[in-house]
């Protein structure tokens, strides 16, 4: 709908002398689409302003919006308040009174159903300034008796059911958007020409530097003391030509002409549910959305042409969390500072006009009932004030001399307090200099903007002294980065929890300070409760907000005394998100938990994680077993081997832990054993020839299958089945060659000797020395599970550096390093510590040392006599059978020495001293008999 609508008389109405005025000189410009604009914008407004429905037209964050507000709601006192946001945020409003603005209401889900899965968590945000025509109406609504307050806009759902199939945060967080994170933001009033040059144009000729010093200079001033009619005329004008000059076909003009739709069909419902007479009713949204020409618009607009879609099954879970200017400003694309700047206009503003704006006290109630008031009278005539304003020049207020002089004398201070040598002499400079910027602009007066680049102008440095710039320091001094914090009761249950539960450590946590927390656990045990929720938070909160600067949490140890650093009042956005998925932080982390061991992509590490992590946090067994249950399942169903050196670390160290503090391993434990056993044997043919398995993953395969083999062969595994695995494999690459030899000299399948006589034969083939630091870095990483190679991986080295040439070892060597960094650099100390046991300590015993595997062979030493074995072992020879059933059970053959052997070989003394005294040895045969 572009032109005026059916029954709308304008050149009838009070704009039809400015209609005649802008088509005129449309026609000098001898431009139909200028005519049609410039008529169109007059055809907006009047309709606007002849809506039985009071529209009072907004931008977001602006004073001259929440000044006016302030005075309609004065005057008017309306029963009920329509108001652009979120319909479903509409609870939240209640705790604002708790809270010290500025706050953002905020609608966070996890568990999302209807939406991608990867846009999860969905977050929409809400900020309020005090500063605001919204928190005026707010306000008014809930301290006012009989005054009910309408969220008309759509829901958070709907946000995301109307955005583009893509992710719809698109930016990472950063400082500045710390407060908000990632979320959506949504706002009342966004005021902003979405058609770049017509916003460059504006910028150029206002001689700004970008849209908010524009805003601030062309609207803001002229409107902040400007009457309601005029404000309201001058506000949907300006919402009319930003969407007339938007570009046609765009995707935010389509959802904007949805949520109009949305917004009116809910005001007539509730109407028609209310029986409110409109003319006691306001409804307050964006002047952009004042100017709309849905055929939907208005009391007597269509109806039944817009269904409003059913939310999905999403659930939802809101809450209100801290802001800030900053925030806002990152948030909304606004310039830095302007909404500090837009704070202390708004303040200036109050202490001018005397006007008493709604504030929502620390308590809850309502101002006391006045007497009713006689029926309204009918709405004076719309007169026109836009000719009026459009061809006058603003009343001059001329330089408020104290507080440019305030500014110039509290910059210099604290420019000197950040390092800056500055002086008397730079505060009448940035005085002087302020004015003269004004005057070069054309303005009347300076601005905050002006004075900004006085001082940056006059103080700047090209070194910044301190943390802070100027620049900063402006902002600094115009209001500062105010930021918001949510009241004790307004939190969810989760923040509310950890608040008390830390409560012995007596500090103020909702401070936005780092606080140093000291816990001496021995002298203080009622302490350890406090150790352990921080803990849990420092799982579950970003590394920041809860520090350990002494103290570690691992299987198998506690600690004694810890120190933290506590910064839970800078980040209770995070605390409050928590509060969305539990009651408490336990609760919180064994949900994670689950959902990561449960997920699609779950694995085997992670599930070891989650277990290990569940012993360290939650303690309890039934959690703990339920999550080694799913690792076992997960390593059963397992094709690859990617995560088997994280498999290998983490089962080692939950066995480690079980074995020192449990009689006997879970249930769960030993089945994970004999499943992986059993996994690891099946697929380790495949991974030895496979080119997309490393050899990292294979040494990992190896040392669980040979380091875990005695307990899974006292679980029933079959020591068969490694033995065929190993002698099935048959690889290619050097380093998984090396591997492969590594495990059957473990098995007993190839001497250590044969080992090294390869290993010389490799050293003396010129064809395979460029590729010997591969199988060396096999080697290397076959310490892991055979950990007896390391004296010989030493050997092969030392070799390797002593046989070969400077020609070959030169350009071989960078290789070397390269590929033990690479791939084993965990094993490298223990290659090291060898070392150190293999070669001399000292330099002088460095030239007399032979190393080991080059020292003459040593003769063998002639077999000593074997003793005699006396009765006792002519005993044993009469009655074999003893002998040879222990041997058998020892798995030795039942061999026994010679004839000649077994002579007897007495000694002597003894075979004298038995014939000398007969009786004894008589008594034992006779025993024997």
């Amino acid at each position: 709908m572009t032109g005026a609508p059916a029954g709308l008389d304008v050149a009838a109405g009070p704009f039809g002398g400015l209609r005649e005025q802008l088509l005129g000189a449309a026609e000098r410009f001898g431009s139909g689409p200028v005519a049609q604009i410039l008529a169109g914008l007059v055809e907006d407004v009047d309709r606007a302003l002849r809506e039985p429905l009071e529209i009072f037209p907004v931008c977001h964050h602006s004073p001259s919006s929440a000044t006016a507000m302030a005075r309609r709601l004065r005057e008017k006192r309306p029963k009920v308040v329509y108001l652009e946001l979120c319909e479903d945020l509409r609870p939240l409003l209640d705790e604002l009174h708790n809270c010290t603005l500025p706050v953002a209401l905020q609608s966070f889900a996890t568990d999302i159903d209807g939406f991608p899965a990867e846009w999860a968590p969905l977050s929409v945000v809400a900020p309020i300034t005090e500063a605001s025509a919204e928190y005026q109406a707010i306000s008014y609504a809930l301290t006012t008796p009989g005054v009910e307050l309408v969220l008309v806009d759509r829901s958070t759902d709907h946000v995301f059911q109307w955005e583009p199939r893509e992710d719809p945060a698109g930016k990472g967080e950063d400082d500045e958007t710390a407060l908000h994170g990632d979320a959506v933001g949504v706002e009342i009033g966004d005021l902003r020409p979405r058609f770049a040059e017509l916003e460059e144009h504006l910028l150029h000729h206002g001689k700004v530097r970008h849209w908010s010093e524009w805003w601030d200079q062309y609207v803001e001033q002229p409107l902040v003391d400007a009457d309601y009619d005029t404000y309201r005329q001058v506000m949907v004008l300006i919402g009319s030509l930003f969407r007339r000059l938007r570009p046609e076909g765009s995707a935010r003009t389509s959802v904007d002409e949805d949520r109009e739709r949305y917004m009116w069909t809910r005001i007539r419902e509730h109407l028609a549910s209310s029986d409110a007479d409109p003319a006691e009713c306001l409804y307050v949204c964006g002047a952009f959305h004042a100017a709309s020409r849905v055929a939907e618009f208005g009391l007597h607009g269509a109806t039944g042409s817009f269904e409003i879609s059913p939310r999905t099954a999403t659930k939802w879970q809101y809450g209100l969390i801290p802001s800030s200017h900053s925030a806002i400003e990152a948030q909304f694309g606004l310039a830095p500072g302007s909404v500090s700047i837009a704070a202390a206009t708004w303040t200036k503003a109050l202490r001018r006009s005397g006007l008493k704006p709604f504030r929502l006290g620390g308590a809850r109630k309502k101002t006391p009932a006045k007497p009713a008031k006689p029926p309204a009278a009918p709405p004076p005539p719309v007169a026109d004030r836009l000719s009026g304003f459009l061809t006058t020049a603003p009343a001059p207020h001329g330089v408020d001399e104290q507080e440019l002089l305030g500014w110039s004398v509290d910059i210099v201070r604290l420019a000197r307090k950040n390092g800056y040598p500055s002086s008397t002499a730079d505060a009448i400079a940035v005085y002087e200099t302020s004015i003269l910027l004004a005057g070069i602009r054309g303005r009347r007066r300076p601005t905050p903007y002006d004075f900004q680049d006085a001082a940056v102008t006059c103080i700047e440095k090209d070194a910044v002294p301190g943390r802070r710039d100027i620049a900063r320091l402006c902002e600094i001094l115009l209001g500062g980065d105010r930021v918001g914090a949510v009241g004790y009761d307004a939190l969810p249950p989760l923040a509310r929890d950890v608040l008390d539960r830390l409560e012995p450590l007596g500090l103020d946590l909702e401070k936005r300070t780092i606080q140093r927390a000291l816990l001496d656990l021995d002298a203080d045990p009622h302490l350890r409760p406090c150790s352990d929720l921080l803990w849990v938070l420092r799982r579950l909160v970003p590394d920041d907000a809860v520090r350990p600067i002494i103290g570690s949490r691992r299987l198998g140890e506690r600690s004694i005394q810890e120190s933290w650093d506590l910064a839970i009042g800078r980040n209770m956005r995070s605390i409050v998100e928590l509060g969305y998925e539990g009651v408490t932080v336990e609760q919180v982390l064994e949900q994670r938990l689950r959902k990561a061991v449960y997920a699609p992509q779950a694995t085997a590490a992670q599930a070891l994680a989650a277990v290990e992590d569940s012993i360290l946090y939650l303690g309890g067994r039934r959690l703990t077993d339920e999550l080694g249950a799913r690792a076992v399942e997960l390593l059963a169903a397992e094709r690859t081997v990617d995560d088997a050196p994280e498999v290998l670390r983490r089962a080692r160290r939950l066995l480690s832990h079980y074995q020192a503090t449990e009689p006997e391993l879970p249930e769960w434990c030993q089945s994970f054993v004999t499943a992986g056993y059993a996994h690891y044997c099946t697929l380790l043919p495949t991974a030895f020839t496979d080119d997309a398995t490393g050899a990292r993953q294979v040494a990992a395969m190896l040392g669980f299958l040979l380091g875990m083999e005695s307990l899974a062969l006292s679980l029933g595994c079959d020591h068969t089945q490694l033995e065929l695995a190993v002698q099935q494999s048959h690889p290619e690459a050097p380093d998984k060659v090396a591997l492969l030899w590594a495990a059957q000299t473990q098995l007993g399948l190839l001497p250590l000797d044969e080992l090294r006589r390869r290993c010389d034969e490799l050293l003396d083939n010129p064809l395979v020395v460029p590729s010997f630091p591969l199988y060396l870095s096999g080697f290397v990483q076959a310490l892991e599970p055979v950990p007896a190679l390391a004296s010989l991986v030493v050997e092969i080295l030392s070799k390797a550096f002593a046989r070969l040439p400077d020609p070959v070892l030169l350009p071989w060597l960078p290789k070397l390093i390269t590929t033990l960094k690479d791939h084993a650099a965990e094993m490298v100390p223990v290659l090291i510590r060898e070392a150190g046991r293999t070669f001399p300590a000292t330099l002088q015993a460095l030239d007399t040392w032979t190393p080991p595997w080059s020292a003459p062979p040593v003769a063998p030493a002639a077999p000593a006599a074997v003793p005699d074995a006396g009765p006792a072992g002519e005993l044993l020879a009469a009655h074999p059978a003893t002998c040879d059933a222990v041997a058998t059970l020892l798995g030795l053959p039942p061999d026994w020495p010679t004839e000649t052997t077994t002579t007897s070989r007495a000694a002597p003394a003894l075979t004298t001293l038995l014939s000398d005294h007969p009786a004894t040895t008589n008594a034992v045969a006779t025993l024997l008999a």
